[in-house]
C-alpha cells in the first residue's frame, strides 16, 4: 500500500512540478509586460473570481463529494457506475451553463462584490467587469475537466489530471507575448486566454475517459440517487474544504482597498507559496482521497489510520524545510523571479512582505489536504463545514486587528494563522472521534525533522548574502546564486535525515504507519 501510495504521490508530484515552473514562467512574463499596477490588479481579480469558483466547487466540494460516492458505486454497484457517470455528467453541465449564463450578465455586481475598492467610475473597474465575462465561462470548462479529472483519479490514472493545467499556463504565455501586441489594450490578452485554457484543458481528458469506457453520454436527471447524494455532500463542503480559498478571497477584497498594487503583491507571494503545497500538499491530497474512500467503502479502519498516518508524516517532511525556506529566502527568491522591466525594487519588498506571512501557514495549508479528505471519504461533510466557519471567522478578526499596522502583509498573516487554527481542529476532530492515532514512530520522526530542519537553516542564514545585493544583481548571478542555496540547503537537510536513520524505503514499507 506505502509503496503505491507513494509512487501516485510522485507521479502527481512530478506532472504538479512541470506546471508550476511554467507556472512560474507565466508570472514571470506577467512581472515583465504589466507589472504591477492597476491593470494587473483587475485582470487578477478577473482571473480570481472564476478560479475561485472553481476551486471552491469543481475541485473543492465537488471533488470532495464525488469522489466518495464514486467508490462506493465502484465497490459496490458496478452496474450502475456509467449510468451514475452519464446523469452526473448531464445534470452537472445545466447548473453549471446556467451558472455561467449569470455570472456574466451580473459581471458588475461581482466586481463590486469582490473588489469593492474598484470604484465604477474608473478605468479599473470597467476593464475588470469587461475581462470578467471573458473569463468567467472558464469556469464551465475547468469544472467539467475537474469532474473528469476525479474519475480518472479513481481508477489510479493520476498523471493526465495532474499534468492539465500546463495548458493553462500555455495559453497564458501564448497569448501574453503574442496577442496582447495587438490589442488596443493589451491586458485584454490575458482575458482570452484563460478562456482558451478552459476549452483546452477539458479537450485533453476526453480520450482518457473512452478508453475507461467512462466518457458520458450526459443525461439530467435530478431525482437519480448517485446525484442527491452528491448534492448533498457537496452543499456543507463549500465552507468545509475550500475555507482557504475564501480567506484568499476576503484578502482581495479588503486589498482593493489598500495602496495601488497591493493585490499584485498578494498574488506573487501566494503564487509562490502555493508552488509547494501544489506539488506536494495537493498530489498526496489526490491521491490519499481515492485510498481513504475505498478503505471506508472496505470498512477497513486500521488500514485508513495508516493511510492518514503516512501523509501526514510525508506532508511534514516536505512542508516544514520548504516554509522555513521561504521564511529565510523571500527576498532573493521574488528578485530572481520578478524584478525585471516593470516589476521593481519597491515591489519586490512588498511582495516580499506577504510572502513571508503565507510561509508561516504553509504547514496549516497542507495540514487542511490532508485531514480534510479523511472527513469526506467518510461522508462526513458537517464537521469540516463547523470548522471551516470557525477559522473563517477568525480569519475576518484577524483581517481587521492586523491591517491596519501591517497593510496587505496582514491580510496574508491573517490567512495563514486561520489556517492553522483550520488544521489544528481537523486533527483533533479526528483524534476525538479515534478515526486517527498518532503511530509510535512519531516521536522519533519528530526529532529527526527537528535537527534537519536546524542544519538546513543554518546553511542557509550563513550562505545567503544581504537582500539588498539582490535587487541590484543580475539575472545570472541571482539564479545561479539561489540555485547553489537551495540545492546546499537541500543536501544538509537529506543528508542529516540520512545520518539520522532516515531511508526512503521507510516510506515504501511500514516503519513510519
Amino acid at each position: 500500500m506505502s509503496r503505491h501510495l507513494l509512487k501516485s504521490s510522485a507521479i502527481v508530484s512530478t506532472m504538479t512540478f512541470i506546471s508550476r515552473i511554467l507556472g512560474f514562467a507565466r508570472d514571470m512574463v506577467f512581472a515583465r509586460l504589466f507589472g504591477a499596477d492597476i491593470n494587473t490588479d483587475a485582470f487578477f481579480v478577473a482571473f480570481k473570481i472564476p478560479n475561485f469558483l472553481r476551486r471552491l466547487f469543481a475541485e473543492g466540494a465537488f471533488s470532495q463529494a464525488f469522489i466518495p460516492v464514486l467508490a462506493d458505486y465502484k465497490h459496490n454497484k458496478p452496474k450502475q457506475l456509467k449510468s451514475f457517470v452519464d446523469t452526473m455528467a448531464g445534470s452537472g453541465s445545466l447548473v453549471l451553463f446556467m451558472v455561467t449564463i449569470i455570472g456574466v450578465l451580473v459581471a458588475p455586481l461581482l466586481i463590486y462584490i469582490f473588489a469593492p475598492g474598484f470604484s465604477d467610475t474608473t478605468q479599473q473597474h470597467t476593464i475588470a467587469m469587461e475581462m470578467l465575462r471573458i473569463t468567467f465561462p472558464y469556469l464551465f470548462f475547468i469544472s467539467l475537466t475537474a469532474f473528469a479529472g476525479a474519475i480518472l483519479n479513481s481508477y489510479q490514472q493520476f498523471a493526465i489530471p495532474a499534468i492539465t493545467p500546463v495548458l493553462l499556463n500555455v495559453c497564458l504565455i501564448a497569448t501574453a507575448i503574442y496577442l496582447a501586441p495587438l490589442m488596443a489594450e493589451p491586458i485584454m490578452a490575458l482575458a482570452w486566454g484563460v478562456f482558451l485554457a478552459g476549452i483546452c484543458q477539458l479537450a485533453l481528458q476526453l480520450p482518457f475517459l473512452f478508453k475507461l469506457g467512462l466518457l458520458p453520454k450526459p443525461k439530467i436527471d435530478f431525482k437519480h440517487q448517485g446525484v442527491g447524494q452528491v448534492g448533498k455532500l457537496m452543499l456543507p463542503a463549500l465552507f468545509g474544504v475550500s475555507i482557504t480559498q475564501i480567506n484568499l478571497l476576503i484578502d482581495t477584497l479588503l486589498a482593493s482597498f489598500l495602496e495601488s498594487g497591493s493585490i499584485s503583491w498578494l498574488y506573487y507571494s501566494d503564487r509562490l507559496v502555493e508552488f509547494p503545497l501544489g506539488i506536494f500538499g495537493v498530489a498526496l491530497a489526490t491521491v490519499i482521497l481515492p485510498h481513504l474512500s475505498a478503505k471506508h467503502a472496505q470498512q477497513d479502519p486500521e488500514q485508513f489510520k495508516h493511510t492518514l498516518n503516512w501523509g501526514l508524516q510525508l506532508a511534514l517532511l516536505i512542508s516544514l524545510p520548504s516554509m522555513i525556506g521561504l521564511l529565510l529566502l523571500t527576498q532573493p527568491i521574488i528578485a530572481t523571479l520578478f524584478q525585471y522591466d516593470q516589476f521593481t525594487a519597491y515591489d519586490v519588498i512588498m511582495s516580499s512582505y506577504s510572502l513571508q506571512a503565507y510561509s508561516i501557514g504553509l504547514m496549516g495549508f497542507i495540514g487542511i489536504k490532508i485531514l480534510a479528505p479523511a472527513y469526506y471519504s467518510r461522508q462526513d461533510t458537517k464537521t469540516p463545514v463547523k470548522i471551516g466557519i470557525i477559522a473563517m471567522i477568525a480569519n475576518m478578526g484577524l483581517n481587521l486587528l492586523l491591517i491596519y499596522p501591517l497593510a496587505h502583509a496582514g491580510l496574508a498573516l491573517a490567512t495563514a494563522l486561520s489556517a492553522w487554527l483550520n488544521a489544528s481542529l481537523l486533527l483533533y476532530g479526528l483524534l476525538q472521534q479515534q478515526y486517527y492515532a498518532f503511530s509510535a514512530s512519531w516521536k522519533r520522526f519528530s526529532l529527526q525533522l527537528l535537527l534537519a530542519n536546524t542544519m538546513m537553516a543554518i546553511t542557509v542564514i550563513l550562505l545567503t548574502p544581504n537582500s539588498s545585493e539582490w535587487l541590484t544583481w543580475s539575472a545570472g548571478q541571482r539564479v545561479s546564486t539561489l540555485l547553489a542555496i537551495i540545492g546546499m540547503a537541500g543536501f544538509i537537510y537529506f543528508a542529516s535525515l540520512y545520518v539520522m536513520g532516515m531511508r526512503v524505503t521507510d516510506f515504501l514499507q511500514k516503519k513510519y504507519l
